[in-house]
């Protein structure tokens, strides 16, 4: 009697560079145990795709238009959607590994040495497991996680939105109109958000944002 194989996990892969998600298909379709069955190019779309179910595994670059990779994490950490993640980024940045293991995902993976990585990478995480770049140094992860959700969960999805516009340098009217709100509610969220994270003004904010992830130094 023969035994059938086990079905290849399935892989959602977003990524706002074509090129990227071309080569990091090419590479997840060759093995046997990984197809991808889904693809986004900003983060609200990969989001969409995750809620509609049907998805194993989430690879998400961390810097996307209108949501980043830890945003997307986070909103699924925050919907108990039983998926595993991981962020992908061009940055050896140790906060965006503090911020992706906290949003829920299994790990982060440097583009660079993808071609190394990322396979045992996904493995890692469909078995429940952690993947940790080469380097990344254990007694700054266990230090980073015993400091408790201190800011994790401090703004709200809207709130977000909100600081990583205006890091990224949009006036409120600009803010309002692609979020469909008016100026004055976007100055209000701007306030909360200040008094929120007693911070001053835009560049406290902009420093913010960049420290959590939402946007690029």
């Amino acid at each position: 009697m023969t035994t059938s194989s086990p079905e290849p996990a399935r892989v959602l892969l977003a990524d706002d560079h074509t090129l990227v998600r071309q080569g990091v298909r090419l590479m997840l379709d060759r093995a046997p145990d990984l197809t991808v069955v889904a693809e986004a190019a900003e983060g609200q779309e990969a989001l969409r795709l995750i809620r509609a179910g049907g998805i194993d595994l989430a690879v998400l670059d961390v810097s996307m238009p209108r949501m980043t990779g830890l945003q997307v994490a986070r909103a699924v950490q925050r919907d108990g959607i039983d998926i595993q993640m991981l962020i992908l980024s061009m940055h050896e940045n140790e906060q965006y590994l503090f911020e992706a293991l906290r949003s829920g995902a299994a790990g982060y993976v440097h583009k660079s040495v993808a071609d190394r990585d990322l396979l045992h990478a996904c493995r890692a995480a469909l078995r429940g497991e952690p993947f940790l770049y080469p380097g990344a140094m254990a007694t700054l992860i266990r230090e980073f996680l015993a400091r408790g959700d201190t800011e994790g969960d401090v703004l709200t999805p809207r709130e977000e939105e909100i600081l990583k516009l205006v890091a990224e340098g949009y006036s409120g009217k600009d803010i309002a109109d692609q979020l469909f709100i008016s100026p004055k509610t976007v100055e209000r969220h701007r306030a909360n958000l200040l008094a929120k994270l007693g911070m001053k003004d835009r560049v406290e904010l902009t420093r913010y944002a960049i420290r959590v992830g939402l946007v690029e130094p």
